[in-house]
Formats: C-alpha cells, sequence, structure tokens
C-alpha cells in the first residue's frame, strides 16, 4: 500500500507550487505552508438513524447536518467489529480484531506498543491528541496530550486523567469534553505544528441521560414504531438467542430512569439506580462525589417524577409496556443528541473563528451503529445493518476545488439515498480511517494496515481506478467478526461477508446457523434465504469471497 509524498498532498490541496517535505519539527516551523490538520470526532453509540443528514424521521442535528453539506457523506460505511473497544482499536490500527488483539470488551488491554496512526502522525511532526472516551484499558501511546474519561465515563461530574493526573470535573460530560477540546486547541497545543486531535465523545451511550437544559426536549414527539419492530425472529435461530430487545430486556430503572425515591419500582438487582439517579454511589464501588449538584439534581427530579408516578400508576403490560419503553428509550436518546450537535456547532464555531477550517479535515462519526427499536432491539453487536453500519461524514478545506455537495434523500431506505454530488456509495469500514488520515498527511501507510485509503474518492478517482491491497480497483465487498460471546446481551459470535446487494453471516460458538439477506429485495433483514433455491444459485460465489476475504486479513475460519 502506498500513499502520496507531503508535497503532492499540499499542491492538491493548497495550489503550492512547491514546498519543503516534512522530517522533523524544525523543518514545519521553517516551511512556508503548514500540513493539514485532522480532527477526528467520534461519539459513542450514535445512530445513522438520528442524523437528520442520513434521515429526517427521527430528530434534527443542524450542525452535523452543516459539516454534512460543506463535505462529503458515505452512504455506506461499515465497521469490523460492532463494539466499542474493539471499533476503537481498528480505528487506530486500520486492522481487523484479530490482527490488533482487541476482540472484545472483557478484561481485553489494548496493545500500546503496535503501530498507530497517532504514532506515526506524532514520529513526523505532528501534534496529536485524545480528548474524551478512550475505553481501551491501557493508557494512550503516541499522543502529545491525552485527557480521557475513567472507564466508560459519567453523564455528570465525569472523572477524568488528564496526562496520568486524575480530575473530577463539574458539569455535563459532552460540554466538558467540548471544553476541553477547544482549550487544548486555544492554549495547549504548539501552534507551529500541525496536529490530529481526536475527540470522542460517551454520548449516546447507554443510559442516555440528557442535560438538564434538554430534558423533555422531544416530549412533543411522538416516535413511529419500526416496521419491524415486533419481529418474531421466525428463521432466525440466533437472533432469536439474544438478550437486546426493548420489551425483554430493557431496565425501566437502569434504561428509562424509573427509579423511584423508595426504590419501590426497582428490581433487586437494579437498586444501585437509585444512586445513580438519585445523587448517591453505587455499592461496591470506590466513593465519588455525587454525580449531579443539587441544581442538576432538582432539575431532574422535577422533569422524572411525574412520568416515575404515571408509570406507577398506570401499571402497564404486554405491548403497551413495549411501546411506551420504546417511545422512552427514543426521547431520552434524542435529547443526548440534541447536546451533542450543539457541541459540534460550538466547536464548530471556534474552528471557523479561528480560521482553522481553511486547513483542517473533519471527520464526524460514530464507533458503531445502534439499532433505534428495529428487530426490537436496543445497542449493537450484530451484523444487521442498523449495528454494522455506521454514519461517516468527512469535510475537506474549502479550498479544494468543488461544487457544493448536492441534497439528496435522507433515507437510507429511500430509492434515491446516495445520489447526491457529493455522496460516496462505495463501501469503508472504519479500519479505512487510518490509512486515509495518513495518506492525506502524507505520511507512509504501513504495509500491516488492512485498510483502505479513501482519499481518492473524495478527490473523484473513480471506484476502478483506485489502487487497493487487490489491485482490483475499491472493494466490492467487506468482511466482519464479532467475539464477545458469553457475555453480555448474549449475541452469539459471528463473522460474514457484505457485498453491495447480499449479507452472509455464520453464528458459531455454541450454535451453528448460517444466515442470508437479499439487501435490495428486503433492506429490513425479516427473511433468512440461505436455505431457499435462490440462495443456491448464490451461495458458492459468496462462499467464495467469504474465503478470499478471510485469507487477505488472514483469519481463515474454516
Amino acid at each position: 500500500m502506498t500513499a502520496m509524498k507531503l508535497n503532492e498532498v499540499r499542491k492538491i490541496f493548497t495550489g503550492a507550487a512547491a514546498v519543503t517535505a516534512i522530517g522533523s519539527c524544525s523543518d514545519i516551523s521553517e516551511s512556508p505552508e503548514q500540513p493539514m490538520n485532522i480532527i477526528y470526532i467520534m461519539c459513542d453509540d450514535h445512530s445513522y438513524q438520528t442524523i437528520s443528514a442520513y434521515d429526517r424521521t427521527l430528530t434534527n442535528t443542524p450542525n452535523i447536518d452543516r459539516l454534512c453539506d460543506e463535505g462529503y457523506r458515505f452512504t455506506n460505511s461499515f465497521v469490523a467489529n460492532s463494539l466499542s473497544g474493539p471499533s476503537r482499536a481498528c480505528l487506530l490500527t486500520g486492522k481487523h480484531s484479530h490482527k490488533n488483539g482487541f476482540t472484545d470488551n472483557r478484561d481485553r488491554i489494548f496493545d500500546g506498543n503496535q503501530t498507530t496512526f497517532p504514532k506515526l502522525l506524532k514520529e513526523n511532526g505532528y501534534e496529536t491528541a485524545v480528548i474524551g472516551k478512550w475505553h481501551l484499558g491501557s493508557e494512550p501511546v503516541g499522543f502529545s496530550h491525552w485527557d480521557i474519561l475513567d472507564g466508560q465515563g459519567e453523564y455528570y461530574q465525569p472523572v477524568f486523567i488528564c496526562n496520568g493526573d486524575t480530575l473530577l470535573r463539574p458539569g455535563y460530560v459532552t460540554d466538558i469534553i467540548t471544553e476541553q477540546t477547544i482549550d487544548w486547541l486555544e492554549k495547549k497545543r504548539d501552534k507551529n505544528k500541525p496536529f490530529c486531535l481526536l475527540v470522542h465523545h460517551k454520548a449516546p451511550h447507554r443510559s442516555w441521560m440528557p442535560d438538564v437544559c434538554d430534558l423533555g426536549s422531544h416530549d412533543h414527539v411522538e416516535f413511529p414504531l419500526p416496521e419491524n419492530f415486533e419481529d418474531n425472529y421466525e428463521g432466525r435461530p440466533a437472533a432469536s438467542l439474544q438478550e437486546m430487545t426493548i420489551e425483554a430486556d430493557m431496565n425501566t430503572a437502569y434504561d428509562l430512569k424509573i427509579a423511584d425515591k423508595d426504590g419501590t419500582l426497582i428490581e433487586p438487582e437494579w437498586k444501585w439506580t437509585l444512586g445513580m439517579y438519585r445523587g448517591g454511589t453505587k455499592e461496591g464501588e470506590r466513593l465519588r462525589p455525587g454525580r449531579m449538584d443539587h441544581e442538576q439534581q432538582e432539575a431532574w427530579n422535577s422533569y422524572y417524577d411525574p412520568i416515575i408516578e404515571d408509570f406507577r400508576k398506570d401499571s402497564l403490560e404486554g405491548k403497551e409496556l413495549a411501546e411506551w419503553k420504546y417511545q422512552r428509550y427514543m426521547k431520552d436518546y434524542c435529547s443526548v443528541i440534541k447536546s451533542v450537535d450543539r457541541n459540534i456547532g460550538h466547536l464548530y464555531e471556534y474552528l471557523e473563528k479561528e480560521g482553522l477550517l481553511e486547513n483542517t479535515m473533519i471527520i464526524y462519526t460514530s464507533d458503531q451503529g445502534f439499532f433505534m427499536g428495529e428487530h426490537g432491539f436496543f445497542d449493537k453487536r450484530f451484523m444487521y445493518e442498523e449495528s454494522f453500519r455506521t454514519p461517516l461524514i468527512v469535510r475537506l478545506p474549502d479550498r479544494m476545488e468543488r461544487k457544493r455537495p448536492g441534497r439528496a434523500e435522507t433515507s437510507v431506505y429511500g430509492p434515491n439515498f446516495g445520489k447526491g454530488d457529493y455522496d460516496i456509495s462505495e463501501m469503508v469500514q472504519n479500519i479505512d480511517i487510518a490509512p486515509t488520515i495518513l495518506e492525506y498527511a502524507g505520511v507512509e501507510i504501513p504495509e500491516e494496515m488492512q485498510g483502505e485509503s479513501f482519499l481518492g474518492l473524495m478527490k473523484g478517482t473513480s471506484a476502478k481506478d483506485m489502487k487497493t491491497d487487490t489491485g482490483k480497483g475499491w472493494r466490492d465487498a467487506l468482511y466482519y467478526h464479532y467475539y464477545e460471546y458469553p457475555g453480555e446481551h448474549a449475541v452469539r459470535r459471528h463473522y460474514g461477508i457484505r457485498t453491495e446487494r447480499y449479507s452472509l453471516m455464520h453464528f458459531y460458538h455454541d450454535t451453528d446457523s448460517w444466515e442470508l439477506y437479499d439487501l435490495k429485495n428486503d433492506p429490513l433483514q425479516m427473511h433468512n434465504i440461505y436455505h431457499t433455491p435462490e440462495a443456491a444459485i448464490i451461495l458458492p460465489d459468496l462462499m467464495k469471497q467469504l474465503h478470499e476475504l478471510q485469507m487477505l486479513y488472514e483469519d481463515p475460519i474454516q
């Protein structure tokens, strides 16, 4: 795999006739032209369904949409392993989980000794920083500055570890991450160097706790039930074995904040949520100052107390309870997104004010997709589209000569989705982000990285003319592998392949079942056609492609 030299990249993006290649920090300060900056923004569990640039059905995200309006919308962006820690490891290394060693979240520690793109950028004169959620067990390596949440992180009064020092910061986590991001950009970085900044938001991770100013922001919305909300998983035995349905597995206390002051509505194993939402601490954990201050707690109680009281009175059961849980889930989740979008706007305003938009690539994405009630699910993990697919928006500096992007239909299920002037429909994966960033920075891409740079797709190179490891143009199939079982939500281990039209997956370990979907005729993935006459025609080629990808990525499962 090769990358363009830095001076070639600069000519494309800046129009400079000639510049000096970067070899050291002194070279950077003496150069009349600075290399491009990179800001990578990643939220945790932000579904494409709740970004109005992708789908206007559920909520409105004007600031994220602005990035899309001024950049590129990737309409077929996917992950390699739909789980937070593994996804982050794939991002950093440009390699699939089995190659970077971080396959699941269970007692895994990311090996910081391996090659990562921040390390390579730092070695080539970049200031590198990560602010927000890390969730990889080990301390960040290859960063000039790191300021990360302690573990999963808290929504209110979160604990951060800043370059080794533990700090408790008052306030709401999304606001704090943005404040620390702007503080680093303004006061702490070496402004004579280019920078690569990773902004990792905790939101909207479970349990979807809104900022007090956003409580009730979506109460006026009656969210439409997904068409397959009442899925019975017929013909899909692995799907029937999971433990992540809204109806049966979403907890009213932990997930939906139905935590009354006396705890009578809370099941015994969830009693600690009383402290989580009422200002106390979780039994058995180290003492942490109250999650909310008095003002926050008062606002929280004022909003949720009437909801709790109505829930107590209504005594909902069955279908009514499931639909009520869905509405509460969506209202809280979208209220958390409101804060995310507002903070993206704050950061954007700062970049604009400081003139940094002129030489900065901005990437917005999530660590994986998320179920918004499709198949009756919440969470992620499955290779089904809502979990496997992730939003990806890239804004390049305006100095690139191009038209304003066209606005196409914003619904992944619509016939014209992905057909805007600056929609990129080729299949990309999160292992591609590291090589893309490196090529953009003019840094050589290591052979060990399994992803491919998609920078050429944004520059207008046709998919068939792209140079990749296969030598056949841009990829026509993706490989996926999920490992965390036994584990939370009981989603079975599985691997699979996705082409433009078909999705094939094999569930294994304590089960052995195959699923095959025709995404053209069955975009909701309700009909497993693996055992049909149709499958007998298409399976040989799909199995061949699957085997070829397993060999290419050195994951030769038989």
